[in-house]
């Protein structure tokens, strides 16, 4: 499987330290070598987007791949990878939700990406009510207590 990046993060956060994203504003730039404008139709027109982007700068050696505490935090249970959402991921693929403050021909200003300056997008999605989630949520308290601060 290959993919190939269709934008990336300009602005915003040089550094990935947790807490606080929803204060950050970046530019997701696409490439105007495979994209023009009209990629980007209709997409002010939605008030949300979804980022699917690489952890890029995440070394192939510090990739989990069992359990951990979150944050490394030991007051937090020891729970699997795909129970969490870090960035050392097996595949380093992040996915983030953020609010679109502007779309300017292939720049989408964006608020509250958890993505830093330089990071390779993947894929952009307009975010629809109907793809959240259906019945009630669950999560456990460690959960709630890390996104406290996280936005």
């Amino acid at each position: 499987m290959e993919s190939e990046p269709v934008a990336v993060v300009v602005g915003g956060r040089a550094e990935a330290v947790d807490d606080d994203w929803g204060r950050e504003t970046a530019v997701i730039r696409v490439d105007s070598g495979r994209f023009g404008p009209e990629a980007l139709y209709g997409l002010a027109d939605f008030s949300h987007l979804e980022v699917v982007y690489h952890f890029d700068r995440v070394p192939v050696e510090k990739i989990e791949t069992g359990a951990r505490h979150p944050r490394g935090n030991p007051d937090w249970p020891l729970v699997g990878i795909f129970a969490q959402r870090g960035k050392n991921r097996p595949n380093r693929l992040g996915v983030s939700r953020c609010r679109i403050l502007e779309v300017d021909g292939l720049d989408v200003h964006v608020a509250g990406l958890d993505a830093v300056d330089g990071t390779p997008v993947l894929d952009l999605k307009p975010y629809m009510a109907e793809f959240g989630p259906r019945g009630e949520l669950r999560q456990p308290p460690w959960a709630t207590a890390l996104m406290r601060d996280y936005y």
